[in-house]
């Protein structure tokens, strides 16, 4: 299974966007969308490089926000489960 997550065009250089997710930034290729209808601010699917869909802003910060909190979740669990295995020990 692939899972893509929501990355936000920066910049536009022609058929490749700058984009940004989580603080890091990525090249992806734009020649599967329709390049005018993109501008910088604008939220993407990105799959091996390539954006493959246009997000609504809404729905991407949605995305966003939930793909944050499974990370707390995770972060958590992991917090519990190092304090069980130390106790143990």
């Amino acid at each position: 299974m692939c899972l893509s997550i929501p990355a936000k065009i920066e910049k536009i250089n022609g058929e490749t966007a700058v984009c940004s997710v989580g603080g890091s930034t990525y090249e992806a290729n734009l020649m599967m969308l329709s390049v005018e209808e993109l501008e910088p601010g604008d939220y993407v699917l990105i799959h091996t490089g390539f954006a493959i869909q246009k997000l609504d802003k809404d729905e991407a910060e949605a995305s966003l926000e939930a793909f944050a909190d499974f990370k707390k979740l995770n972060e958590e669990m992991d917090r519990e489960e190092n304090e069980k295995n130390q106790r143990l020990i």
